[in-house]
């Protein structure tokens, strides 16, 4: 199940599309995702990171996606990414307020990934996700990798963003991450939205926090 929000967020308005686990089956986690890039047509509707909020919110985790500053009804402009790291901050604050005492993880694809990585130890994330990370198209150097566990995935055939930039990236951080690749696969991920859905529960599964038990 599905709900849009507006909330308050630095720049004005931000609009939130929470995906609702299974009744249940909530986990002690809630995850904020990152669309890619706003001046290329991202936004909270892609196919990939909707893919992803649903993948985790069929987990256990309530799965936040968000537009960032001046997508869909999100106010603002865009801000190469400062102010875009602004509206993470702001999408996790009110999750925290709304469901507290839970576990933070961030997923991000493409930019949203960028966006992601460089606010995940501010942010105190306990797992990252990062699907088609733009290495070689963002500078990621202020990023030696997350204090928690990280998983990528990457198509090799990816279109955009040069896959060899970013397993030779990978290759030079001091404790890499869990990596997923994707024979044949591009940016978009086209045809393969389900095996992205389930190689990301295969491996998520054994990360997921306890259930939240009943206590009425």
């Amino acid at each position: 199940m599905s709900r849009t929000q507006i909330i308050s967020g630095p720049a004005g308005n931000l609009e939130l599309a929470i995906d609702l686990p299974p009744p249940g089956q909530e986990r002690r986690a809630i995850a904020v995702c990152c669309h890619p890039h706003p001046q290329h047509g991202g936004a909270l509707t892609n196919k990939v990171i909707h893919t992803v909020a649903r993948t985790l919110a069929g987990l256990g985790i309530v799965s936040i996606r968000f537009n960032f500053r001046g997508v869909g009804r999100s106010d603002g402009d865009y801000d190469s990414g400062r102010g875009e790291g602004e509206d993470l901050r702001a999408v996790v604050d009110w999750a925290r307020e709304q469901y507290p005492d839970r576990e933070l993880w961030l997923a991000g694809f493409s930019f949203g990934s960028w966006v992601a990585a460089l606010a995940s130890d501010a942010l105190g994330c306990g797992q990252l996700i990062s699907v088609a990370p733009p290495a070689g198209r963002f500078d990621f150097a202020d990023f030696p990798g997350p204090g928690c566990p990280w998983l990528v995935v990457m198509g090799d055939a990816d279109e955009v963003v040069e896959p060899q930039a970013v397993f030779d990236w990978l290759e030079s951080l001091a404790a890499g991450p869990e990596l997923i690749v994707m024979e044949q696969a591009g940016h978009f991920f086209h045809g393969r939205l389900v095996e992205l859905r389930e190689r990301l529960e295969a491996a998520l599964a054994p990360q997921v926090p306890a259930l939240i038990k009943d206590e009425t």
